[in-house]
């Protein structure tokens, strides 16, 4: 007798009796799925001789895996001498009709896959282009029914929108500003202090607040904080189907939803832009009072020389267009989010994410024109 035994259990898994290989032991999926034991198994199948019969009737547990390791170990087909029980024979005809089924293979990577991905996200980008082109054109009609018949305007709307991106939004804005205020006075100073010109911190400090960083600060928080909150209003109204119902009374959604948050927002950034200026100054001031001892009614008096009124117009004509690139964004995200929860939060982050970028963008385009312009 020829017995192939195993360090896992005390009888042997597969015995060779007079040329009949007996198999025992458990064969099911709980079993074989253990680390190591399939293999185990193999190694131990392949040693049993050739020309031999099968006595699987004394396994303890036989289930389809069990049954297709058996099943590939003789070659596809039964052996001619097999002794198995009733559902053993069943189980192994369900293996049989199922052998055919080709195994699958290891796809092939393509080297040419970032080419596909690539046109794939270019389609993707002109198609958010051409439909917020479509919602800008629309915008441009309605404001021209708005301002022909303003008396049939969404006043309440507008009033609306106005108190929460605007009035809502000074705290936070304050606060980032302030602190921005101060840690530009404190990190400018040193490096001005180091030269003897400690003075032209008020210099430094105007340009940069209200020509850069004022419009950007307040942009970026306005666009995380309501521009997320108009495209998940907008995006619930689609979920519960409010939109809908707006179109079968007959209501464009454009006029009573787009109009007046763009509007609304163009109104209210400049204003942020001119309360974050005002509060960044006001923080850099006083960091420039205790880092360099620079008087506060100093500051204030060279403040209107230092900064002049064309960065101020500067700063607003960017909280104009940011404010209404910010809008524009949002309401196109909410209105593209299909009814469904996931949909929702993806459609926010994708609208947080396409402002900024919007904005950074837009500012650098004022940059250049300025510069082109010799402001």
């Amino acid at each position: 007798m020829q017995t192939f035994k195993t360090a896992f259990i005390e009888e042997p898994l597969i015995s060779v009796e007079q040329g009949i290989a007996f198999v025992r032991g458990d064969w099911s999926v709980r079993t074989l799925s253990k680390r190591g034991e399939v293999k185990r198994r193999l190694s131990l199948l392949k040693e049993v001789p050739k020309a031999t019969g099968w006595n699987i009737s004394e396994m303890g547990l036989l289930d389809s895996l069990g049954g297709q390791l058996l099943w590939d170990n003789w070659g596809g087909q039964r052996p001619k001498a097999l002794v198995a029980t009733p559902a053993q024979s069943d189980l192994l005809s369900k293996v049989e009709s199922g052998q055919s089924i080709p195994a699958l293979s290891k796809p092939l990577k393509d080297k040419w896959a970032w080419i596909v991905r690539l046109g794939q996200g270019a389609q993707i980008g002109l198609e958010h282009a051409y439909a917020l082109a479509a919602l800008l054109g629309q915008l441009v009609i309605d404001l021209g029914s708005f301002i022909k018949s303003p008396r049939y305007g969404p006043w309440r709307e507008i009033s609306a929108q106005i108190f929460r991106t605007g009035t809502q939004a000074l705290a936070i804005t304050a606060l980032v500003g302030f602190l921005i205020g101060v840690v530009l006075s404190y990190l400018s100073g040193q490096q001005l202090a180091s030269f003897g010109a400690g003075h032209l911190i008020v210099k430094l400090l105007g340009v940069s607040v209200v020509r850069e960083l004022g419009p950007i600060l307040a942009a970026i928080l306005v666009a995380g904080r309501s521009g997320s909150a108009i495209t998940a209003q907008i995006g619930v109204m689609r979920v519960t189907q409010e939109l809908d119902a707006m179109a079968v009374m007959g209501i464009e959604p454009s006029q009573r939803l787009i109009l007046p948050r763009v509007i609304a927002l163009a109104l209210t950034m400049p204003l942020l832009i001119l309360w974050t200026d005002a509060v960044a100054l006001l923080g850099g001031m006083y960091a420039a009072k205790f880092d360099l001892g620079i008087k506060p009614v100093w500051f204030i008096s060279q403040l209107p020389t230092a900064i002049g009124f064309t960065n101020y117009m500067i700063g607003i004509l960017k909280g104009l267009v940011f404010g209404a690139w910010i809008a524009l964004a949002a309401c196109h995200f909410g209105l593209r989010i299909e009814p469904n929860t996931e949909s929702l939060g993806k459609g926010t982050t994708a609208s947080v994410v396409t402002a900024i970028t919007g904005v950074i963008l837009i500012d650098a385009l004022f940059a250049i024109m300025l510069d082109q312009l010799g402001f």
